[in-house]
């Protein structure tokens, strides 16, 4: 990941000027304007010097589906600031919640961040005192709908999941694909799809599709014989080799024998991935310097916009993209929503597995099963 293109982002602002009057009857008179603002790298860097004399480590949980998955962005933080000890550990979010819940409930917290999925937990952190006021640097450009308005947490991403198609089953015009067109002979025993009672955010898009089309529309699906696995990354790999012609709600990189489709007639599941830090973290600081450097310009747009949507206004959508908010059949506080009702989505959850069926294989984000319940401690 090349982040050699910093960019000092000054602000011009007046310097307070003093003006005295020579003579015992002059009146001195000043005249001041607003202090001149520190650039967020001038930011950063200060967080840094801070970090360092913390100690220099910091513990972030964040959500995946494969070991190694954000190594990239662990190795920008690093090279700009080599002084630092950062464990960046991946799993699935749901797993990490309930590690971060055990740390908290007996009294030994090792995560020092967490950016997860998991919606829900956030809010939840946040009412019983879990989460630290924090706002990171470039907050006041974060979209109002990517963060929490009294700074409890702030989303470092957006994710958009839809369907993942072999560019040689596309229609004319892209966004006409549909979920109906799975049905047609063509996919039989061609599908590939992450186990939707898995994952939360797949889920959701199941959910939109019964939504639109009812449960007669997943009994027909499993008779195309789809092809289930544990985690996002697989489905997409699945489609990107020409093995399988599509899948349903996932994300990722497909090529080179598939796209990603957003389709114009049904809506997708966009949400802004949600980062924060504890009250307990063992390194506030540490903390504090790795979400400012996630949520800068700098790394928005040369570490997070070359893939998906950044959360800042300043920044602007990947190649091919256009504005999220320019997607009328997508809204990314629909998904906050769902996962708000856990009532609503485990019984959802439990009807969709009539369909699909239980849950099997091995933790994509931790296949050797040896992350435990304390992962990343220093």
């Amino acid at each position: 990941m090349n982040l050699s293109r910093n960019k000092r982002l000054g602000i011009a602002a007046a310097t307070a000027l003093t003006l005295s009057a020579v003579g015992t009857t002059a009146i001195a008179q000043t005249t001041t304007s607003r202090p001149a603002a520190a650039s967020e790298q001038d930011q950063l860097q200060a967080l840094y010097k801070t970090a360092r004399a913390e100690g220099g480590k910091v513990t972030v949980y964040i959500g995946g589906d494969a070991p190694g998955q954000w190594d990239s962005l662990a190795s920008a933080f690093t090279k700009q600031f080599p002084d630092m000890k950062l464990h960046l550990v991946t799993d699935l979010s749901k797993y990490h919640d309930a590690r971060i819940d055990n740390q908290l409930a007996t009294g030994r917290l090792t995560a020092d961040a967490a950016i997860l999925q998991t919606s829900q937990d956030f809010d939840r952190w946040k009412k019983h005192g879990d989460l630290l006021k924090y706002k990171p640097v470039g907050w006041d450009k974060v979209f109002t709908n990517a963060k929490d308005t009294d700074g409890y947490y702030t989303g470092v991403f957006y994710g958009a999941f839809s369907y993942l198609v072999n560019t040689t089953q596309l229609p004319a015009k892209q966004g006409d694909f549909k979920a109906t067109d799975l049905l047609k002979p063509a996919y039989k025993n061609k599908l590939i799809l992450t186990y939707p009672n898995d994952d939360d955010a797949v889920l959701f898009g199941f959910q939109q599709i019964v939504d639109q089309y009812g449960w007669t529309y997943l009994a027909k699906l499993v008779k195309q014989n789809p092809k289930l696995i544990r985690g996002v990354p697989g489905s997409a790999a699945g489609v990107a080799s020409g093995d399988y012609l599509a899948s349903i709600a996932v994300g990722g990189d497909a090529r080179p024998h598939g796209t990603q489709v957003f389709s114009t007639t049904e809506r997708f599941n966009s949400w802004a991935q949600r980062g924060a830090i504890f009250k307990q973290a063992p390194h506030k600081a540490g903390a504090k310097l790795f979400l400012s450097w996630l949520t800068s310009q700098t790394t928005q747009k040369n570490a997070i916009a070359t893939w998906t949507w950044s959360v800042r206004k300043d920044v602007a959508p990947p190649t091919g993209l256009k504005p999220l908010a320019s997607y009328k059949n997508t809204d990314p506080k629909a998904f906050a929503k769902f996962m708000s009702n856990r009532a609503a989505v485990e019984r959802f959850r439990s009807q969709v597995e009539l369909y699909f069926g239980q849950v099997k294989g091995a933790d994509p984000g931790d296949p050797t099963d040896t992350l435990g319940r304390t992962p990343g401690g220093f």
